[in-house]
Formats: structure tokens, sequence, C-alpha cells
């Protein structure tokens, strides 16, 4: 498995002082001790005794680097503690079809969200992974912002998927600023800003869905 001191140290700097000290030094390879206790170091942090811990987050990248022994490219040959690396996951059978349904770049709050939004694909009986993706240049918005984690589904669940994830972390946000923008709104404005009118698209789209579904039902005699 090849280490990337970059990025490492990128994603240790990025981290917030309560999500670094949350990753368990133990469940690290010893190529990213150094790294790790130097961005500990430099914040003046008290990192707690190290505990092994069941992971329920992502704390980290699956690329780590061997800076102690100056090797550019480092090999993990022990299985079991490859298991071990942070964010490293065994791929499903199905990962040849798999597709991204939803992804957040590396930042301080990509634990919870990725967590908080893969809950809510298991939550539908979704079968769901997670991989760790670079950036191309060319797409990032800050150039320390070079991988991002992606959750992926198989390709037949994908839109299943997608629609959960939207129902249980967008609409919630687009209520709220629906709300904020109608109480804006003078009572004439109000009276002609019905969501008949402002969510057509989304309601002739609802219109399309629901009657190739009732068709295709028929064309097959079902039920």
């Amino acid at each position: 498995m090849q280490l990337d001191p970059d990025y490492l140290r990128q994603h240790y700097a990025a981290l917030s002082d309560e999500g670094l000290l949350e990753i368990d030094r133990a469940d690290l390879v010893p190529a990213a001790h150094k790294i790790f206790d130097l961005e500990v170091a430099s914040r003046n942090l008290v990192r707690p005794r190290d505990k092994r811990q069941v992971q329920t987050t992502i704390p980290g990248p699956p690329d780590l680097l061997d800076e102690e022994t100056g090797d550019d490219e480092a090999e993990i040959d022990d299985p079991e503690h490859e298991r071990e690396v942070p964010g490293v996951e065994e791929k499903p059978d199905w990962q040849d079809e798999a597709v991204e349904v939803w992804s957040y770049e590396v930042g301080p709050e990509t634990q919870r969200l990725i967590s908080e939004a893969r809950g809510v694909v298991e939550a539908a009986g979704i079968p769901c992974y997670l991989d760790l993706c670079e950036i191309p240049e060319e797409d990032r918005n800050y150039p320390a912002q070079t991988h991002r984690w992606q959750i992926m589904v198989p390709v037949k669940q994908n839109l299943h998927a997608t629609s959960v994830l939207e129902r249980q972390l967008t609409n919630p946000g687009v209520e709220a600023t629906w709300k904020s923008h109608l109480e804006a709104l003078s009572d004439d404005e109000l009276r002609s800003m019905t969501p008949e009118v402002v969510f057509c698209g989304l309601i002739d789209r609802l219109e399309r869905v629901n009657r190739v579904y009732d068709e295709e039902i028929a064309r097959r005699r079902l039920k």
C-alpha cells in the first residue's frame, strides 16, 4: 500500500483539535506515528491514553507515510495490520458495479458528515461502502483539498439511495430556506408564490415517474 506524506499532513492539519484527538494512535500504522505526533505537539495538545476502539467513524485515510524509514513507497505485508488502518474497508463483490451517491471532501467535519450519510443509506437497507478518491487538480476548490470520501452503492440502487439521502439530509434545509423566503414576502407576493408554481418542475417529475411506474406494472400485468 503506497503512503502519501503530503496528503497525511494536510489531513491532520485540517482536523479540529477534537477531531485530531479522537484518532486512536494505536489504530495507525507505525509509519504514521511521527506525522500524527508532530501535529499534536504543534498544537500543544495533551493526547489521552490510546485505547483500541471499534471504528464507527472515518478518522483518517488509508494511505499513510513511512516517513521514519525514509521510504517513498512503503508496503504493508501483514493482512491483519492492513485491516486495522483507519478508513480501509474490504470491497464487496459488487464493487465493479458500484456508483457514488454522496461524497464529502476531507476536512474537519468529514468524519461526522460521512458517518451520518452512511447511516441514512444503511438504515434504508441499501448495501454500501466507503471509498477514498483523489480529487482531480482542476476540480479542487482549494489546493489543500486533495481527497474526498465517497459512499458507494450498487448501481441498481442508485436512485433509491440518492432519494433517501436527499430526504434526510437535503430536504430539511430546503424546507427551512423556503420557510424563511415565505416569511419575507408581502401578502400579495405570498398568494402568488404557491408550491404548484414555484416547484412545478418537481411536481411534473413526480407525476412522470409515477406514470411510468404504473405503465410498467400494467405492461407486466402485475397487481
